[in-house]
Parts: structure tokens; sequence; C-alpha cells
């Protein structure tokens, strides 16, 4: 028995298929979601989504959202969200060093508030693509 998966944001769907399991940081901790689980609805936290099928695994930056759990149907809906794969390291090294620079430097909340947002996407798509890009990429 597999699961039906579905991970979107508001511009574009970033998973669509079968997964023997998905592990999704939440405001609990991080949770599993197995065939069978039971109906649930929660918050996604920031961090690592990995999704489960046939021996591999799919890794996705994720900036928060919603998991709907309900019968075999697990609907992802983030925030801001990007398969580890296609993230692109230089362009994120380079926002993550202009979001420093930006921070530094005296500016309205408003604009500080945008920045450090930037800041903690880039820091998170660092993370999950140095953790999960194989070493000749």
């Amino acid at each position: 028995m597999k699961l039906t998966v579905e991970v979107l944001t508001p511009q574009t769907q970033i998973y669509s298929g079968e997964a023997d399991e998905i592990l999704v940081p939440t405001v609990s901790g991080q949770l599993g979601i197995l065939p069978g689980h039971v109906a649930l609805l929660t918050k996604i936290e920031p961090g690592e989504l990995e999704i489960k099928n046939g021996g591999k695994s799919v890794y996705v930056a994720i900036m928060g959202g919603y998991l709907e759990v309900s019968k075999d149907k697990v609907n992802v809906l983030g925030d801001y969200a990007i398969r580890a794969e296609n993230i692109e390291v230089i362009k994120v090294e380079q926002a993550k060093a202009k979001a420093e620079k930006l921070k530094a430097e005296k500016i309205s909340i408003e604009d500080m508030t945008n920045i450090e947002a930037d800041l903690r996407r880039s820091i998170l798509e660092l993370k999950v693509a140095q953790r999960r890009r194989s070493p000749r990429n």
C-alpha cells in the first residue's frame, strides 16, 4: 500500500506521486507518515521534507505551511519549497551574502523583516543542498 503525495506552493507543484513514507518537520517535531495514518492537519516548520519511495528519497527544502493527511492521501501546502536537486547553490550563496550585508546596514523594520526572511530561506536551501548533493555536483 502506498501514499499519494502532493507538495504544492502558491507558485508551482513540487512533487506529485506515490510514496512509502514521508518525513516532515512540524511544530511538534519531525513527523513520519505511513500508509494508514490517522487523519491529521498540522502546521509545518521550516526544514527538510523527505519523500521515500521504493528505496529512493526526494528531498525538499520547505519554509513552512500545512500538512493534511486523509486516508492515504497527503497534501503538503508550502509557503515556499524547492527540491534539493533544483537548488542553485551559487545563487543562494550570493543571496545569503547580500542579505547579510543589508542586515548590517541601517534600514527600516519592514525591509529588515524581508531581508531576514530571505536570509533564513537561503540558509535552509544551502543546508539541504549541501546535505543532499552528490560529491560530483
